[in-house]
Order: structure tokens, then C-alpha cells, then sequence
């Protein structure tokens, strides 16, 4: 039989790592957005991601959370050897290392590396003395650091862009549009979807992907989803002479502030969280120069790195639900949304639910 077609609304890195999959699978998939090919909007969830994986320093060691992150962890292993194979290679780069900046937060890693020792898995600690050690020096105030080799970092940017190219050359239709409303359908084909420019379109399994423009979309069919937005701000510094990042044993986590060595000594710094922004508002200019200076634990490399540039996307957070929102809302009608702060680590383990929920059928 011929798999149904499939459309996809938002090309962020869920919605695009949703439609590569499903194209891998043999489904026909329509992927619409209105950027299209081309660099989404300033204030798209995936542009505030630095693309950190937390998966196996997860606090929890259960539960649904706990799942995902660990299947997505896998998943993008796995994707990036198929990838690979076919010459090109997704920019991860391994190694997670979080500081304990109190004697509460150093206690919870011992903890955890002993729990998860026992399972197998490869955490270990890094002592005050062996910090001190790093060059570029960390903050001062690291109490001991818990190391994560397999954990890292996906260039979130980079990563789209190289699924999309992949899935446009095993044939997928993009369409460069916003959809303005969906709607029910009689017949196989259950959705249809009205596009900005005029057209409808209409298909059997419509997947929604589209961030915070996902309540919108959903509230007329009684469908209540609400997502408010967390802003969050970000910079990219270049580093002083002599100062390299990716002597590290990966990226950095300081007290809820991520360190991400980029090549060239260069470094990114974030992100910052301010709630109940909307699109078009400027971040908080405290909360930036709060992040550039580590909440005042700064080293003096850093303080003296000089800004390249700055930018800032809102996260979907749900209200009154666990992030991230997925959901099979009617027959056809899945919602893959909502995923605030871990949308890149999330999004292979979200594409594969929903190519599991439609080889099941409605």
C-alpha cells in the first residue's frame, strides 16, 4: 500500500527533523513555513537554543522525560552515522561538564555518579583541584564539576540546515507560506490547511510543529494548548589570544548559564530567561550583561573576550502541562510542540513518536 502523505506546519528544528525522518520511512511529506528554505525568524525557538544534550546528567531516572532524552540521545547518534555515511556530518560536538557552584549541587553529582555508575553509565567527577587545572580557567567559585563525555552540544543552525538539504534531495515538498487556519475535511484526505497566499491544502495526517504559533492554530477546533513564550537572549564572543575553549573537556554549564566552545576561539554564551515576552520585544539589557559576566563569577578571560554578536528567540513553554506537548489530538491531528529549553535534544525522539502514531494509523 501507498503510505499516506504526511504534512508537516513549522520548520523549525522539531518540524524539520520530523520530516526527514518520516521521509526515511517512505512517507510523501509537504513541510510548510514561511521562511522556506532560507533563515527562520529572529524570534523562532530555534534560533534561542545553543543546542546543548542533557540527557544522561538528567536529574530523573524515570518517567517520560527521563525516556525521551535518552532515546533522543541515541537517535542522534544513530542519525548522524547515516549521515555520515553519505558524506556529510552533523556538528556535535561531545562532552558536557556541570559545575557545582554549592555544596547542595556537589552532593546531588556524587549522588547521581554513583546511581548512574551502577547503570553503566560514564559520569564521573571532576575535583576543585582538577578544575583549577582547565585552561581557560572556569569560575573560581566551582566547587567540583560532573563530567559528561557523551552528553554535548548540536549546532541547532547548522544541524537544520543540513536535514533539510538531506530531506529536499530525498524529496520533499517545501512550501513557502504561513497557514492561517486549519480545519477538518471529509474524505481520506481528513485536513485541510489555508495557506496565507489563497490555496487549501488538504492531506490526511497534519502534524503540528509550529512553536508558539501552535495555540493559535489549535484553539479553534476547542483544541486549548496555551504556550507563553521565555525569551532568551545569547552572545557569541571572540576569545584573547592564547585563550581556547576547545581545550576543554567539553561544554560548560555555570549555574543555569551554558559555555559553548566554537572553533576559531571563539565561544557562546547562554541564554538568558525572561517570561512573558512576545515577538518583536527587546531582551533585558541586565539580563545580558548579567549573563556576559557569569552572575559577577566572570574569569578575567572573559571579561576580557570581546562581543561579535548578540541575538534572541522565544521558547514555547506550556502552561499547566509538561513540556514538550505530544499529543494525537484527533484522528490525523498530532501535536509536536511546546518543548522550551530542549528542543534540539528532544526533537529525534519526537519525530520518531510521530512516525510511530502514524504507522499505527488514525
Amino acid at each position: 500500500m501507498q503510505p499516506p502523505a504526511v504534512t508537516v506546519l513549522g520548520a523549525g528544528l522539531v518540524g524539520v527533523a520530523t520530516a526527514w525522518l518520516l521521509l526515511n520511512r517512505g512517507y510523501p511529506v509537504c513541510l510548510i513555513d514561511p521562511a522556506g528554505a532560507g533563515e527562520q525568524a529572529a524570534e523562532a525557538g530555534t534560533r534561542a537554543a545553543l543546542g546543548l544534550l542533557m540527557a544522561q546528567v538528567y536529574r530523573r531516572s524515570s518517567g517520560r522525560g527521563w525516556r525521551l532524552r535518552q532515546r533522543s540521545l541515541q537517535l542522534w547518534q544513530q542519525w548522524s552515522d547515516q549521515l555520515a555515511q553519505q558524506g556529510s556530518a552533523l556538528p556535535f560536538r561531545p562532552g558536557l561538564l556541570q559545575l557545582a557552584s554549592e555544596p547542595q549541587e556537589l552532593e546531588q553529582q556524587q549522588r547521581l555518579v554513583q546511581e548512574r555508575s551502577a547503570k553503566g553509565f560514564p559520569l564521573r567527577l571532576l575535583s576543585q583541584e582538577e578544575l583549577v587545572q582547565l585552561r581557560p580557567q572556569v569560575p573560581e567559585g566551582a566547587l567540583g564539576g560532573l563530567l559528561s563525555p557523551l552528553d554535548g552540544q548540536l549546532d541547532p543552525i547548522a544541524s537544520r540546515q543540513l536535514l533539510l538539504q538531506d530531506a529536499l534531495s530525498r524529496g520533499l515538498e517545501l512550501v513557502s507560506d504561513r497557514a492561517e487556519a486549519i480545519g477538518a475535511s471529509s474524505g481520506a484526505d481528513r485536513w485541510q490547511v489555508q495557506l496565507a497566499s489563497g490555496p487549501r491544502l488538504q492531506t490526511p495526517w497534519l502534524l503540528v510543529c509550529a512553536g508558539l504559533a501552535s495555540a493559535a492554530l489549535l484553539e479553534p477546533l476547542g483544541h486549548q494548548r496555551p504556550l507563553a513564550p521565555v525569551l532568551g537572549q545569547a552572545l557569541e564572543l571572540q576569545l584573547p589570544a592564547g585563550c581556547d575553549a576547545e581545550l576543554w573537556p567539553g561544554s560548560v554549564l555555570w549555574q543555569g548559564i551554558n559555555l559553548v566552545p566554537r572553533p576559531g576561539r571563539r565561544l557562546w554564551l547562554g541564554a538568558t530567561l525572561e517570561p512573558d515576552l512576545v515577538a518583536g520585544a527587546c531582551g533585558d539589557p541586565a539580563a545580558l550583561e548579567a549573563l556576559r559576566q557569569l552572575q559577577g563569577h566572570a574569569p578575567d578571560w572573559l571579561r576580557a573576550a570581546t562581543p561579535l554578536r548578540q541575538w534572541q528567540g522565544l521558547r514555547a513553554r506550556p502552561v499547566g502541562r509538561p513540556a514538550p506537548l505530544l499529543e494525537a489530538l484527533e484522528p490525523g491531528l498530532l501535536l509536536l510542540s511546546g518543548h522550551y529549553r530542549n528542543g534540539v535534544l528532544l526533537a529525534p525522539a519526537s519525530a520518531e513518536w510521530a512516525a510511530d502514531q502514524i504507522a499505527a494509523g488514525p
